[in-house]
């Protein structure tokens, strides 16, 4: 036996000679996956997370393997070019193929009227962990499963977790344990810097930090990609000119920190910041604490919920604030609303007319032009399945366990439209992630971090800022402390500008931390 299924630190092996098999785990015993000669290397990107491995290995007749732990292995991927290049890849794409045929150690019953099914469904695929999925309206051996494991309908979702633990309706901070998400991550050692959020901006410090040899910990709340992840479709970011999705950006750029040594904490929030002297330490909300001699605040902003009357009630069973595959394959051939006019609810229209019978767009506004850029514009003026709604608002949602209907009103006319329309896309405005950092950084009225010139005299002396410099470019009222992204006050909202933001922090860390 070489590797067992549910190990960490799953060693990379290079078969010299004999063969080796790879199988998994299924209700009715193994599945052979591949037979591997001489030449073959098993491992995923499990072996750069420090996860769980999904799959066995063990040798099928006697030969010789070379067997790399995984220290060992981060350092061939980070000093070898040509050999990082045919590793990573290959990590990359058989997770991709297990994503796809979900071959994974975690099964979900859920139904699609359950909000709690789409998060669990969300949490597991943004954060690149393969599963499979009985859905209890639609596959017939589904509720017979639940009626074997005693487990009533009140209880999904249901996780089944590497097919030993039943866990029902479960946070994500459950699933992330019972699957060893976190395995290994120390909280007692004081790190370089200390990342909290996973957006575009996070996962940029991330990568600079640790590829400059800085001891990095990137601490999030969900998932990595923040709000950028939720985007269908980025297609003005530089380098991709046929655009990438936000999900397969984001899961790129956490491959690559990991690549350079850099740990993610998934699932746990940061509840506050200790800042009462010159180190830190980010506290989360498990009670244990992170210190670290410098902290990024990439925590972003969070879409604006409208003001109407009952649509809270159905969030995740009809009212989304992410348009990915996952919420397109709810809405089938059926008619949507997208709310907002910025650039994510445009790529979210332009997404969703793939698949959807029609598409409203809602903006309050009398154009688009001055929120959105001119080539999302273009696609959405010339596509016939949309159709944009200008100076209009959402007033009211209607349904029965889920949004069954909702209705819009035309401000200049009155006119009042009501459609029953079961599927909301909500993309308006940006609320900061802040309310952790009170009283411990400057905010701007709005709630957003205040840096560098943006920090007025008063805000240092609330602050007690001890250096006779003034703050550096992102950095906050206090010494070493960074903020980057849209959770910035001032920042431009852009996937590029939040990246080259994550970039600059780590730059001004290295200075910081010199002092």
């Amino acid at each position: 036996m070489l590797a067992e299924r549910g190990d960490s630190n799953t060693p990379f092996l290079v078969l010299l000679a004999g063969s080796l098999e790879v199988t998994r785990a299924t209700p009715y015993g193994e599945e052979l996956l591949l037979v591997g000669t001489s030449g073959t290397f098993f491992g995923d990107v499990t072996m750069l997370s420090n996860r769980a491995s999904l799959v066995r290995a063990r040798m099928r007749e006697a030969g010789e393997v070379v067997i790399v732990d995984r220290d060992s292995l981060r350092r061939l991927v980070q000093t070898d070019a040509e050999l990082s290049d045919i590793i990573v890849r290959t990590f990359i794409l058989r997770r991709l193929t297990f994503i796809a045929q979900g071959w994974g150690d975690v099964a979900l019953v859920g139904s699609a009227y359950s909000a709690a099914t789409l998060r669990i469904r969300e949490f597991l695929s943004r954060n690149g962990h393969p599963y499979t999925y009985l859905d209890l309206d639609r596959d017939a051996g589904a509720q017979q499963l639940l009626d074997q494991l005693h487990v009533p309908a009140a209880d999904v979702p249901v996780v089944i977790c590497r097919g030993r633990l039943v866990l029902r309706n479960p946070a994500n901070e459950e699933v992330a344990d019972c699957l060893g998400f976190n395995t290994g991550i120390d909280d007692a050692h004081v790190r370089d810097v200390v990342i909290v959020g996973a957006g575009p901006g996070g996962l940029s410090s991330a990568v600079y930090a640790a590829s400059e040899g800085l001891s990095t910990l990137l601490v999030e709340l969900a998932y990595p990609g923040g709000q950028a992840g939720s985007s269908s479709k980025i297609e003005n970011y530089l380098g991709f000119p046929t655009g990438v999705s936000g999900e397969e950006l984001a899961g790129r750029a956490t491959v690559q920190a990991e690549k350079f040594g850099a740990e993610l904490l998934v699932a746990r929030q940061a509840v506050s910041l200790k800042c009462d002297g010159r180190s830190y330490t980010v506290e989360t909300d498990r009670g244990t604490g992170f210190p670290a001699r410098a902290v990024v605040i990439a925590t972003g902003a969070q879409y604006r919920k409208l003001p109407v009357a009952s649509l809270n009630r159905f969030e995740g069973i009809g009212v989304y604030y992410a348009a990915t595959q996952t919420e397109a394959q709810l809405c089938g051939r059926e008619e949507v609303v997208v709310v907002g006019g910025g650039n994510s609810a445009g790529q979210a229209a332009v997404f969703l007319s793939g698949t959807a019978a029609h598409v409203h767009m809602l903006v309050r506004s009398k154009a688009l032009a001055s929120t959105m850029s001119r080539y999302l514009i273009n696609r959405i003026e010339e596509n016939p399945r949309i159709t944009l709604h200008t100076h209009t608002e959402l007033t009211a949602a209607e349904g029965n366990g889920r949004l069954g209907g909702v209705e819009w009103r035309h401000g200049p006319t009155d006119h009042v439209e009501r459609r029953p329309i079961r599927h909301v896309f909500v993309m308006t405005g940006a609320t900061p992630n802040t309310d952790w950092l009170k009283g411990c950084v400057a905010l701007d009225q709005a709630g957003f971090v205040k840096t560098g010139q943006d920090l007025t005299p008063d805000d240092l002396a609330a602050s007690r800022w001890p250096l006779s410099r003034a703050p550096y470019l992102f950095e906050t009222s206090r010494p070493g402390v960074f903020a980057v992204g849209d959770v910035r006050s001032g920042s431009v909202k852009r996937v590029a500008s939040a990246v080259g933001e994550g970039s600059i922090a780590v730059y001004l860390i290295h200075r910081a931390l010199h002092e």
